[in-house]
C-alpha cells in the first residue's frame, strides 16, 4: 500500500522524552477522509500509553485522541464529507462493523474489538495506528465526526473523549430534571461531567478532596459542592440517584455508594491501575448497583458535539504548542492542568 510522510510527535520508549518523528500514514483510499489536524487534546490514557503504565504499549507511539481539523481529500466514494469540512475524530477508528454493537452505533462494545486512534494493531490495514499528535490523519469516514461551526476549534478537542466519556452514560441513567447527580472529581472529565450533566436539568453535587477545586465547582455550575475528606458534609449530603466517577487514582468506592438512593448506580470511567474493593453488604442494602461506562460509540459522538454546540458548552482548556508536551505530561501527571492540555498543531510545521 502506498503511504506518505507526516510529521509527529513520538517517544521511542517508556522513559525517554517526546520529540519529532516522522511517521508513515496510508493514502486514502475510497471511503477514506484525510484530515489536517488543528488541535489535539491531551488525556491521561494518553500519558498512561506513553508510560505502559497499562503494558503492551507499541514503540515508536504517537498518542491523542481528541483530535480536530479539517478535511484536506476525500475518497471518491465519501458521501458525508467535502473538502474544507471541520471534521474530528475520537478513540474509535474501526470495528468489525458486522456484530450487533456495530449494529446499533455502540463500537466501543463491538464484538471483535475496536481499533484505538493509536498504539493499536490495524487489522485492516496493517501496522499500528498513530494518533494525533502529528499534522494528519487518514480515517474511514464512519468513524469521522462533523465538528460545529459555532464552538472554540481548540475547546471543542477535549469533547472527543472527555465530553463523550461522561455524555453516554448521563444519559443511559437518565439525568435530568429531578434527577440528584453526583459527581467524583474535577479533572479533565469531571469538569465537563459538571457542566452537561446541569445542561440535561440534573441536580449536581460534586466530590473533591481540594478546597481549591471545590470553589471552581461552583463556577462550572455545581449546585453543591462536599468536601469528601470532612466526615460531616459526607454525611448530611443529599442522596444520590447516580454518582459518576471519574477518579483514575486509588479511593474508597464504599463511601460513595453509601449515599445512593434505592436502586441508584455508582458508574464508573475513571480508569485506576489499583484493583477496587466493593462491599456486598453496601450494594444490597438499597438494591444498589456498581457499573461502568466506556467511552461511546460514533452517532453518540455527534450527539454530544450538537449538545454542547446546542448549550455553548466547552472544555476549560490550556492551549500549549507541541515543544510543551513533555512539560504538559509531567504537569498532567499531578494533576496541575484546569482541565484540559490542547495542542495548537500548526507549531509542529514550524
Amino acid at each position: 500500500m502506498n503511504t506518505n510522510n507526516t510529521k509527529a510527535f513520538g517517544t521511542q520508549s517508556a522513559t525517554a522524552p517526546l520529540e519529532k518523528l516522522n511517521i508513515q500514514r496510508r493514502e486514502i483510499l475510497s471511503n477514506d477522509v484525510q484530515i489536517e489536524i488543528l488541535y489535539c487534546g491531551i488525556c491521561h490514557s494518553d500519558l498512561h500509553a506513553i508510560r505502559n503504565d497499562w503494558g503492551g504499549t507499541f514503540y515508536p507511539i504517537v498518542a491523542g485522541h481528541e483530535i480536530v481539523g479539517r478535511i484536506t481529500n476525500v475518497g471518491k466514494s465519501v458521501t458525508k464529507f467535502k473538502v474544507g469540512d471541520l471534521a474530528g475524530v475520537g478513540c474509535i477508528v474501526d470495528s468489525c462493523r458486522e456484530c450487533e454493537h456495530c449494529h446499533e452505533g455502540e463500537e466501543q462494545y463491538c464484538e471483535s474489538g475496536w481499533t484505538v486512534v493509536f498504539n493499536a494493531i490495524d487489522k485492516k490495514h496493517g501496522g499500528v495506528t498513530y494518533g494525533g499528535f502529528s499534522e494528519n490523519i487518514v480515517v474511514n469516514e464512519n468513524y469521522v465526526v462533523h465538528i460545529p461551526e459555532t464552538l472554540d476549534l481548540p475547546s471543542i478537542a477535549p469533547i472527543l473523549c472527555a465530553g463523550i466519556t461522561v455524555y453516554s452514560p448521563l444519559k443511559h441513567w437518565k439525568a435530568g430534571a429531578g434527577k440528584n447527580i453526583g459527581i467524583i472529581g474535577i479533572g479533565g472529565l469531571g469538569h465537563m461531567a459538571i457542566k452537561i450533566a446541569k445542561a440535561m436539568g440534573a441536580y449536581v453535587t460534586v466530590y473533591t478532596t481540594s478546597q481549591a477545586k471545590a470553589d471552581d465547582a461552583k463556577r462550572l455550575g455545581a449546585d453543591n459542592v462536599v468536601l469528601s475528606t470532612d466526615t460531616e458534609q459526607m454525611k448530611n449530603c443529599p442522596k444520590q440517584d447516580m454518582i459518576l466517577d471519574t477518579v483514575s487514582a486509588k479511593h474508597d468506592i464504599n463511601a460513595y455508594i453509601s449515599l445512593l438512593k434505592t436502586d441508584g448506580s455508582l458508574v464508573m470511567v475513571g480508569l485506576p491501575a489499583e484493583q477496587l474493593e466493593i462491599s456486598a453488604f453496601n450494594i444490597v442494602h438499597g438494591r444498589k448497583s456498581f457499573s461502568g461506562s466506556n467511552i461511546g460509540g460514533i452517532a453518540e459522538t455527534q450527539e454530544v458535539l450538537n449538545f454542547c454546540s446546542e448549550h455553548n458548552i466547552t472544555a476549560d482548556i490550556e492551549l500549549i504548542g507541541i515543544n510543551q508536551v513533555n512539560d504538559a505530561l509531567e504537569r498532567l501527571e499531578k494533576g496541575d492542568v484546569k482541565y484540559r492540555f490542547v495542542i495548537d498543531l500548526a507549531s509542529l510545521k514550524n
